[in-house]
């Protein structure tokens, strides 16, 4: 199965006997709480999800997004109606970001039928409703470690071994800027991989052959694992879409950069 779904494809799914889940991650970092855009209009029966309350566990030790408590994000999904079985859509309005955070969990967790709806919020031509439904409560069962994660120790191994992408801008990945993290630069050995080379001009996700060309330019071997990490492990969540897309096994370095540089001890590169 993709990890994507087209608009028309979604229009197609909800109008069916058994639609699937439908849940809105609009959020963007460091800007305001998407429940009002999600109070203003959202696609039929969708749910609100909150990325920094359910989705990610508070900021600390192990960076500023680290993985929700398993309690929080179950009762989250069971919440939206997500259940064994049953299908489930995920769409944000900030390039697939906070969308692809939500995938990726719960195919951590083990629901294997979740996608990203393909160019997000403003894709959907379809009518809205600024109701909020209230779905059948969902059996979600969360079975952790369904798609890999890696932990700093396991990031900067794959970094020296194998393959390690940084999802970041190119110049917070040279070190030239960092806005956010204390520490400007990135794990060494990691390659640069900005996020937006993933998209086309309309905020689709490139065709997966080219996705396949992009990441073997970068050295990554047919099929084969590719880590990713980024800032605080959001935007990093869109490559491992667009990787999965592309025909590699993604490996999520959740902590990511706002982890891996809190540690002295560890090496950070520039340049």
């Amino acid at each position: 199965m993709k990890p994507i779904i087209a608009a028309d494809e979604l229009a197609d799914a909800l109008a069916g006997s058994r639609p699937p889940v439908l849940l809105d991650i609009r959020y963007r970092l460091g800007g305001p709480h998407g429940r009002p855009e999600y109070e203003a209009g959202h696609l039929p029966g969708a749910v609100f999800v909150d990325l920094d309350a359910e989705l990610a566990g508070p900021p600390g030790e192990h960076g500023r997004h680290p993985l929700p408590d398993l309690e929080v994000f179950t009762e989250a999904m069971r919440r939206a109606g997500v259940s064994a079985g049953r299908s489930v859509v995920v769409y944000d309005a900030s390039g697939g970001w906070a969308a692809a955070r939500a995938w990726w969990l719960l195919r951590w967790a083990g629901h294997a039928d979740v996608r990203v709806l393909d160019g997000g919020f403003a894709a959907w031509t379809g009518p809205l409703e600024t109701t909020e439904p209230a779905p059948e409560r969902g059996d979600f069962r969360p079975a952790p470690g369904a798609l890999g994660a890696l932990s700093a120790q396991d990031a900067g191994a794959l970094a020296r071994s194998g393959l390690l992408l940084d999802a970041r801008a190119a110049e917070r990945y040279r070190g030239e800027v960092e806005p956010i993290d204390p520490v400007a630069g990135h794990i060494p050995g990691a390659v640069s991989a900005p996020t937006s080379q993933n998209l086309d001009a309309t905020g689709r996700f490139l065709p997966a052959g080219r996705l396949a060309e992009r990441f073997a330019a970068l050295g990554a071997e047919p099929g084969g694992e590719v880590g990713v990490y980024c800032g605080s492990g959001v935007s990093a969540a869109q490559q491992a879409v667009a990787l999965e897309l592309a025909g590699y096994r993604p490996l999520l370095y959740v902590g990511s950069w706002s982890e891996w540089c809190r540690d002295p001890a560890r090496e950070v590169a520039r340049g």
